[in-house]
C-alpha cells in the first residue's frame, strides 16, 4: 500500500486507536483495513460499499453485535 493513502477511521473508534477500521477512496475503489493488521486491506468498488452503508444504516447487521 502506498505511504500517501489517508485512511478515515470512525469516531465511534476507542482513543487509543486499536481495533478500528479505517477507510480510504482510491480512485473508483473504496478500501478497507483493519488498525490492528493495517497490511491486510480489502478493496471494494463505491456502489458495494455504498450498498453496505444503507444495510448498516438500516439494522440489517444488528445480528451480528448482539
Amino acid at each position: 500500500m502506498s505511504a500517501d493513502i489517508e485512511w478515515q477511521k470512525s469516531s465511534f473508534s476507542g482513543g487509543g486507536g486499536e481495533q478500528c477500521v479505517e477507510v480510504s477512496r482510491q480512485a473508483e475503489e473504496i478500501l478497507v483495513r483493519e488498525s490492528d493488521d493495517p497490511r491486510v486491506v480489502t478493496r471494494t468498488s463505491r456502489s458495494k460499499f455504498a450498498a453496505f452503508i444503507q444495510g448498516v444504516k438500516a439494522g440489517e447487521f444488528d445480528h451480528f453485535v448482539q
